[in-house]
């Protein structure tokens, strides 16, 4: 009887030396399996990392703190003697300067008895920081009116107020201290037990408090803010800083502020008053749409990237218009219709070669030739758009001539086979099949283009642009150069506006590439 029943073959035993020939394939197979995950998780991580550092940097760009006032712009105060117009009201940015700074005199009227003090007055906002104010009475027709105006707070101050100035700890009065004497007196000398108070305070701090070179020590209590001079054990000595209302019955409260008055540039008299106007609701935070509303400025407050957005629109629009279709042409020529002869292959190897010049080196080109042969216009978008094409130029060349040497040969022969023209075959056949390839090479070079700096920096479009620019010949900048400009700022509030920048920026450069990808698989599906 024989046993027809189905039994596993049986594998044969492999030679020990190919044993372990498989055993280290094998394992050289895993290895270079885990590295290939290592380096893509390494990369993402740097890419987080970036990204992170970034947004947490621009996150305080984008919004501000404002300073309200209720005002009455009277004719006596705004206009100057004989004159009635809209135009002299939205430009009288002194008079509408000193109505703000007299309102807030009325409100600190310790301001106006020494001049360390009406200095300090006048750094709560910059001299511009009016002009809104100034156009809204002349467009509405204000004139003798009470309303609430926003002005923009010092860039300094903004930054304190966000925490990014010092350190800063609240702390009560403690219980086991000396009793408070009555408030107002110009100074007070306590005696008692300091020690509690002492230790409650971050650090070490010196027994001498007040000067310059050393935290500060507020104490607020009853409508005032007095500033300690000395603070031992056994002994408190302060002065009064400021008046500053408010609840006269709140418990009395301690500020320490770590990082010295030399150090910083808000003082404690300033942050005695934002923290009395904070309390009152005349400081508000709320989203800075100046950042991207309006156009570039000297003070960081009131700075925003209008003029260089505008400007990058119209750089890209002509670097569009120029190098995506001469790049298509070119490399249509070159695939489809150009013989093998010494002269392609010298253009081709010189195309290759183009694409890995640095792009500084098409800035001098343009200087060279753009500006001084042919005279056009310094830092316009007709200039930039032009040495951006040349740059761009090379890259939608290659990009093309990859995706039309994609498309089957069968394609071109089938075409040909059936009577088509040279002419017919690739305009009705082999582009429509290479369209997204091509407009994906496009996009990616327009991409390249957008960010880069060193070219445009080499024409003139590093120069301040306070206005809009309306042509293509008037004098614009671009994001990247707009970055490169406000990274170099002396202020510190330049730093969170240049990384809020670099952020708009990677907004197009996303949207640019989302725009190639969805064009990709669109014409992809069609076809």
């Amino acid at each position: 009887m024989v046993d027809f029943s189905m039994s596993a073959p049986r594998q044969a035993a492999r030679p020990p030396k190919q044993a372990r020939k498989l055993k280290r394939r094998r394992l050289y197979d895993t290895w270079f399996k885990r590295l290939g995950q290592f380096a893509i998780l390494t990369s993402l991580l740097m890419l987080i990392t970036l990204l992170g550092s970034i947004f947490s940097l621009a996150s305080s760009a984008f919004s501000k703190h404002y300073l309200q006032l209720e005002l009455r712009p009277t004719a006596e105060k705004v206009l100057p003697e004989g004159a009635s117009d809209q135009a002299t009201i939205a430009t009288n940015v002194g008079a509408f300067n000193e109505l703000a700074r007299d309102a807030l005199a009325k409100r600190f009227p310790d301001a106006k008895r020494e001049l360390a003090a009406v200095r300090d007055l006048s750094d709560l906002f910059t001299q511009l920081a009016v002009l809104p104010m100034a156009k809204r009475v002349a467009s509405e027709g204000q004139l003798g009116q009470s309303a609430t105006y926003r002005i923009a707070l010092a860039a300094d101050l903004d930054l304190y107020l966000k925490g990014r100035v010092t350190k800063e700890h609240i702390l009560p009065w403690p219980d086991d201290a000396p009793r408070l004497p009555t408030p107002g007196a110009a100074a007070f000398v306590l005696s008692g037990d300091f020690a509690a108070l002492r230790a409650s305070l971050p650090g070490d701090p010196p027994s001498d408090l007040g000067s310059p070179e050393t935290a500060s020590l507020l104490i607020g209590y009853g409508g005032y803010v007095y500033r300690a001079r000395a603070l031992s054990e056994t002994r408190l000595i302060a002065e009064k800083l400021a008046t500053v209302g408010g609840d006269l019955a709140s418990p009395a409260e301690l500020r320490f502020i770590e990082t010295p008055p030399a150090q910083r540039n808000v003082s404690d008299r300033q942050i005695a008053w934002m923290r009395a106007l904070l309390a009152e609701g005349n400081i508000v935070r709320q989203p800075n749409w100046d950042l991207i509303a309006s156009a570039d400025s000297t003070y960081p407050e009131l700075a925003g990237a209008l003029a260089a957005i505008v400007g990058s629109l119209l750089t890209m629009l002509v670097t569009g218009g120029l190098a995506i279709p001469i790049g298509i042409m070119a490399a249509l020529y070159l695939e489809e219709f150009a013989r093998n002869t010494r002269t392609t292959v010298f253009i081709e190897a010189n195309i290759n070669n183009l694409a890995a010049v640095p792009s500084i080196v098409f800035g001098l080109l343009g200087a060279a030739v753009f500006l001084n042969i042919f005279g056009l216009a310094r830092s316009a978008p007709l200039l930039g758009g032009l040495v951006l094409a040349l740059l761009t130029l090379p890259t939608v060349i290659i990009a093309s001539r990859a995706a039309l040497r994609a498309v089957p040969t069968s394609i071109r022969e089938a075409a040909l086979s059936i009577g088509a023209s040279r002419v017919q075959t690739v305009f009705h056949h082999v582009l429509p099949l290479a369209a997204p390839g091509i407009l994906t090479g496009g996009i990616i070079g327009m991409a390249r283009a957008l960010g880069e700096t060193a070219p445009l920096l080499l024409i003139g479009m590093v120069a301040f642009v306070a206005e809009v620019p309306n042509g293509l010949s008037d004098e614009a900048t671009a994001l990247p150069v707009l970055i490169y400009k406000w990274s170099t700022g002396s202020e510190r509030a330049w730093e969170p506006m240049t990384a809020a920048i670099i952020v708009v920026l990677l907004v197009f450069m996303v949207l640019m590439n989302a725009t190639a990808v969805y064009l990709r698989q669109r014409f992809g599906r069609r076809l």
